[in-house]
């Protein structure tokens, strides 16, 4: 790859939504491949309303991204980008058209569906050409993923695409996982467990095509402010019941019955608040636990600044960015034993993994963290080490650009 992002043109990156509040992931690694001088186009199946973001990365990234929906709603641009594509290739074209029915899951909703991907991957091919792109990544191998299958065939590129998990491997038919394998230049996984489940949705010989590049942080823009009760607890994320807000509140009324002045801070929004907010003064709690609402990513690095511990007691993960955050910020972590969370979070040494669904070994991590806050502060630092190591997105994007720059990791190990 030259400094233009290829061999003779640019990259572009594609997923559902972009940017996405639950997404910075995805705008970090953007950022981060463009200073590692790869040109990266941003393209977006849908695009989020303006007033969704109030952080400038977001809202400039907002601004520089193509959206495909938005482009295909205009009839005119729709039949011109298919009209061009059918003149340039009717054998390609109709390849993709059988490849989009084949693709689909049961039933007529299924087919109507993978009928506009199609379309909607016309636009976008259409789009490819005009930049010159010469290879298409995207995020997430559910939707976003099967137009970015047949945007590729229309425009004549390889592409990509990460996978993060976990709830693809629960509908490996209806997203035609082991198609997209099959096809695939290359697959990303966050995580070696994430590794797993795409080996064990795909043929052997396409192993080593499937290669490991975390999601990472900038570590230097995290940090622990002085002072603190060590009793401060911060949630991130959405609140979702899969993220097990719910259970955390009940967690946290049995911690408060040890340590009174304890805190809870919930930085997120989701169908699950009303829910977490009627049981937090239900149990009489409700004193004791602040829900903050969405922040921007300078307000989560400031929250986690000035917390003592992040606990995210999730049912199901793949491998929440926000614990490297947690780490970097010198902060232990209070997770469940679920997917890839240990290959970051390992017991004991930068904070807690422990059952999911266990409510009784959950408060009882949570009080152990405020009984000695020297362990804390050790858990802290080791967190850091470990982000530092083996989370760091100038590292991984190190990897990934050198991935690009091979058209594949070709079984090699990571560096």
């Amino acid at each position: 790859m030259t400094s233009s992002g290829g061999p003779d043109g640019p990259v572009a990156y594609l997923t559902g939504d972009y940017p996405k509040v639950s997404h910075t992931f995805i705008l970090r690694e953007v950022e981060a491949l463009r200073a590692r001088g790869v040109e990266v186009l941003t393209c977006s199946i849908r695009q989020p309303a303006a007033a969704d973001f109030s952080g400038p990365e977001e809202q400039a990234a907002r601004a520089d991204t193509f959206y495909v929906i938005a482009a295909a709603k205009n009839p005119v641009r729709l039949i011109a980008a298919h009209g061009r594509a059918f003149l340039r290739s009717p054998g390609t074209w109709a390849r993709t058209l059988a490849l989009a029915i084949r693709m689909r899951s049961p039933g007529l909703k299924a087919l109507i569906w993978q009928l506009f991907y199609f379309l909607e991957a016309g636009v976008l091919a259409d789009h490819l050409r005009g930049k010159q792109v010469r290879h298409l990544h995207n995020h997430f191998g559910n939707s976003s993923c099967s137009v970015a299958v047949l945007a590729a065939e229309l425009a004549g590129i390889p592409f990509s695409f990460t996978e993060h998990g976990p709830a693809i491997f629960f509908e490996v038919d209806r997203w035609s996982l082991p198609e997209k394998i099959a096809r695939a230049a290359f697959v990303v996984a966050i995580t070696h467990f994430c590794r797993s489940q795409l080996m064990l949705f795909s043929r052997p010989s396409d192993w080593p095509k499937i290669t490991i590049v975390h999601c990472g942080v900038i570590p230097a823009s995290y940090r622990r402010d002085p002072g603190g009760s060590g009793k401060r607890v911060a949630f991130v994320g959405r609140l979702d019941p899969v993220k097990g807000a719910l259970l955390l509140i009940e967690a946290m009324a049995t911690v408060l019955k040890t340590h009174t002045e304890a805190t809870l801070t919930l930085a997120g929004d989701g169908p699950a608040r009303a829910g977490a907010e009627a049981r937090a003064k239900a149990l009489g709690i409700d004193h004791a636990v602040h829900f903050a609402g969405f922040m921007t990513q300078g307000q989560v690095a400031d929250l986690l600044a000035n917390s003592d511990m992040l606990v995210l007691p999730s049912f199901a993960e793949g491998l929440p960015v926000v614990y490297m955050e947690a780490l970097a910020s010198r902060i232990p972590v209070v997770a469940s034993r679920v997917a890839g969370v240990q290959e970051l979070v390992v017991d004991g040494v930068c904070g807690f993994t422990v059952p999911p669904g266990d409510l009784v070994t959950l408060a009882d991590r949570m009080i152990r963290l405020m009984d000695d806050p020297a362990a804390a502060r050790t858990m802290g630092e080791a967190g850091r080490e470990a982000v530092e190591t083996g989370f760091d997105i100038a590292r991984e994007s190190a990897w990934l650009a050198e991935i690009f720059r091979n058209g594949g990791a070709g079984g090699r190990l990571r560096p």
